[in-house]
């Protein structure tokens, strides 16, 4: 079984939460413009859909091998969810690998706030077992390679359904 989980965390502006079902209804708001599945496809979803799906991502990978780990961002002046940020943990020959993502909602964006997020992620698993940190990138998407090269990720040769893959490697291979 892998050894994390997603726990709160804090940056100067934002908390980021563990995702809890509850928040469904709000990020089906904070989601909803056709605009941020330019680079990623599909359509905004209901807050039907998205409770469904957030209640297959807080019952946990089926697989043991598979960690799910998804924060809802949150602005501390004002409560408000802004998006969120996810890491994918599956272990390797090399050790644990987290893949990230992160979205924003449209009104919230161009104020740093994927960066903060994406920072706070990539420290948290810094502090934990993990050996690599990855994000799948469009060439195209400016605005999301400058959150990951803000993150510490470096683009490589590697490309995957259209999409360059992005690195950072944190920890030598640990097995605590």
């Amino acid at each position: 079984m892998i050894p994390i989980g997603a726990e709160t965390l804090h940056t100067d502006r934002l908390t980021l939460l563990p995702l809890l079902v509850e928040h469904a209804s709000a990020m089906a708001e904070v989601l909803d413009d056709p605009d941020l599945h330019t680079f990623t496809g599909g359509t905004p979803a209901s807050p039907e859909a998205l409770r469904t799906r957030y209640v297959r991502l807080v019952a946990g990978s089926p697989h043991p091998s598979v960690r799910w780990c998804n924060w809802v961002i949150r602005l501390r002046a004002s409560a408000q969810l802004t998006g969120t940020v996810q890491a994918t943990v599956t272990e390797t020959f090399e050790g644990y690998e987290a893949e990230v993502a992160w979205v924003v909602g449209t009104p919230w964006q161009a104020r740093g706030i994927a960066t903060e997020a994406a920072r706070a992620l990539v420290t948290w698993l810094e502090h934990a077992p993990i050996h690599r940190v990855v994000a799948h990138i469009h060439p195209r998407h400016h605005a999301s390679a400058a959150v990951a090269t803000a993150a510490g990720l470096t683009p490589t040769q590697r490309h995957h359904d259209g999409e360059t893959r992005w690195e950072r490697t944190l920890n030598p291979r640990r097995t605590d």
